[in-house]
């Protein structure tokens, strides 16, 4: 797998397979799953985001259609903090894809949105009017 613009870590390949940091078993390493295991490294060791508040591939409906979200992080009382759409290092992150997890979010309410594909990353903060566009991913309030 290509090198990432996300910081490096001590993970764990066999054949196929990456060990999850959150799911704490072997999943199918994909381009996107290479993307999400770095990003949720970003997200625990660098900026303080509990381990046990993480949900992966979360289900939801939306429009009457099945959706998985690729990373979603709850607050301590159990709203969603930040939703995170993750793309392998080669897809452009467009409007669709900022299309995607808007979508996401009108079930989900996040405080914080985010998409990625490890080479360029883009996070927005939830305000009165909608949404606007931040610089630097949030540290994990307590």
């Amino acid at each position: 797998m290509q090198p990432l613009k996300l910081p490096e870590f001590d993970y764990q390949l066999e054949e196929n397979k990456i060990f999850c940091l959150i799911r704490k078993k072997w999943v199918v390493l994909t381009p996107e799953e290479w993307v999400r295991q770095h990003f949720i490294n970003l997200l625990t060791s660098h900026l303080g985001y509990p381990k046990g508040l993480f949900k992966l591939e979360q289900s939801m409906t939306y429009f009457k259609n099945q959706k998985r979200s690729d990373i979603t992080v709850l607050d301590r009382e159990g709203n969603v903090f930040l939703l995170v759409e993750c793309k392998a290092p080669g897809v452009k992150l467009d409007q669709k894809v900022m299309g995607q997890v808007s979508a996401y979010n009108k079930v989900l309410d996040a405080q914080y949105l985010a998409i990625t594909n490890g080479m360029t990353h883009f996070i927005w903060k939830k305000h009165e009017a909608g949404f606007r566009q931040i610089s630097d991913f949030p540290f994990y309030e307590s």
